[in-house]
């Protein structure tokens, strides 16, 4: 996969819209000392790259389930990209990703209960043809959390 190209005005754009991405292109074009139309090409070409991407964030007391666990899965190998799949498809499933270390597979849930939660891991995750493992971590106080940079997902 080749690296974007972006040049330094997009840089700026992206930073002053990471701040506030309701900040006017009127705004926008006055800081940075170039036309709205300049403005608006750019974010409508950045947008059409997938390299940004406008939405509301939410807060997790918006949330139905306020809790947050990782589950790690030991997966076999020539299976992760399946089970990756199937562990995805799960509805209480918040992220999925392959990784290397102790698991293969992480996953990030929300929940409000223990049960709840068990069933997910131990139930659903355990239950998937090649996992061999699962072990659950439960987030008990987020220090640091930056939700400004995301996978951008959706057709481009």
């Amino acid at each position: 996969m080749t690296q974007p190209q972006i040049d330094e005005l997009d840089s700026q754009l992206i930073e002053i819209l990471s701040k506030d991405a309701r900040t006017s292109n009127r705004k926008i074009a006055a800081d940075l000392g170039v036309t709205e139309g300049t403005v608006r090409g750019r974010i409508r070409r950045l947008q059409k790259e997938g390299l940004i991407a406008f939405t509301a964030i939410t807060s997790f007391e918006l949330a139905d389930n306020t809790k947050m666990a990782f589950i790690g899965a030991q997966v076999d190998v020539d299976r992760v990209r399946e089970v990756a799949s199937r562990i995805a498809e799960l509805d209480t499933i918040n992220a999925v990703m392959v990784t290397m270390g102790r698991f293969n597979i992480t996953s990030i849930c929300l929940f409000n209960e223990l049960d709840r939660l068990h069933e997910i891991s131990s139930e659903q995750i355990l239950s998937i043809d090649g996992v061999h493992h699962v072990e659950t971590s439960i987030a008990v106080k987020t220090l640091k959390y930056n939700a400004r940079i995301v996978r951008i997902t959706g057709s481009r």
